[in-house]
């Protein structure tokens, strides 16, 4: 991934972001107790949640601009493919079932198979040697199932409790993360990032048509692979542990895109530290706005979002417009 002036910006953003995050309590900006006590504080209580932010928000932002540059579509991001609503899936099951009761990582690990599955499923829809409309129609179909079978469960919780549960996992969240979460989570966001890293060449060579990438030895499977295994890996890690989190990977390509010069390699290391920015930024945010963990992260990210996408589907419109 290229270093430009803007990444080293962002780079620095993402730096104060996490030290604020590290440094943020529900007290403000204090260690209470004693020693011991805020030793604890600092490296099982707030150093997961600031490692998680981070990475979650780099994952989904680079995840964003890989699959725009690679379906060429800038309203594209991961949740398209299903991977996420599949992590959503399995921890929703395991909530349902009381399988998230039996022992501490029994969600993330459900989370993960879920997206395992929504993968599989989406390899063998797509099938082999199609092209990205199809991936995408494949994506919206496992998407769209994993959605219909959530509501299902949701429908049928065996109690209000397991159903609150659900939703709040839903709605995405840093808290009461461990670095248990970290350990398990953190080399499958980064090995998906390196795969997801390691496109930017071909996806450069796909602006000019795949007929052109063809010519300039671009393996289109294989970059078609490479893609999706390197978003299922990174993004099913990342929904697994901390929920669903969205916008992300939509709003920071899309904002980050006009400062570089429009090749899609150019914009992956910028989006990864954008996106990392961000998730820290909302999470203190959210952390000022509600100390006690009322509001949560991926509803402040959706609330955000939202009106984002709507101005963006507007200047869209008003583009085309004759």
């Amino acid at each position: 991934m290229n270093v430009t002036p803007l990444a080293v910006a962002l780079a620095v953003a993402a730096l104060a972001a996490f030290l604020i995050s590290l440094l943020l309590g529900v007290e403000g900006f204090t260690l209470p107790g004693t020693p011991e006590a805020q030793r604890t504080i600092l490296l099982e209580v707030r150093l997961p949640r600031a490692i998680l932010g981070f990475l979650v928000g780099g994952t989904l932002g680079l995840a964003g601009a890989v699959l725009q540059g690679y379906l060429r579509n800038p309203l594209a991001e991961p949740g398209i493919m299903g991977i996420s609503g599949g992590a959503a899936l399995g921890a929703v099951i395991a909530i349902h079932s009381g399988v998230a009761q039996s022992f501490a990582l029994a969600l993330p690990v459900a989370g993960l198979t879920g997206a395992a599955i929504a993968t599989l499923a989406l390899a063998v829809l797509a099938g082999r040697g199609t092209g990205p409309v199809t991936l995408i129609l494949a994506g919206v179909a496992v998407s769209s199932l994993a959605a219909a079978l959530t509501s299902l469960a949701l429908n049928l919780a065996p109690n209000p409790f397991a159903a609150s549960e659900m939703l709040y996992w839903l709605m995405g969240s840093l808290t009461d993360r461990s670095l248990v979460h970290v350990w398990l989570a953190a080399p499958l966001m980064i090995a998906g990032c390196g795969l997801l890293a390691a496109t930017g060449r071909d996806l450069d060579a796909l602006t000019l048509g795949e007929a052109a990438a063809q010519n300039l030895g671009v393996d289109l499977g294989r970059l078609r692979l490479v893609v999706v295994a390197g978003t299922a890996i990174a993004v099913g890690a990342a929904t697994a542990v901390c929920g669903a989190i969205s916008f992300v990977g939509l709003m920071v390509p899309h904002l980050l895109r006009p400062l570089t010069s429009g090749e899609p390699s150019r914009l992956l290391l910028p989006s990864f530290l954008g996106g990392a920015a961000l998730v820290l930024l909302a999470d203190v945010g959210l952390r000022l706005l509600s100390p006690l963990g009322d509001l949560r992260l991926g509803v402040l990210t959706a609330l955000i979002g939202a009106p984002f996408f709507l101005w963006l589907v507007l200047s869209k419109r008003s583009e085309l417009a004759p």
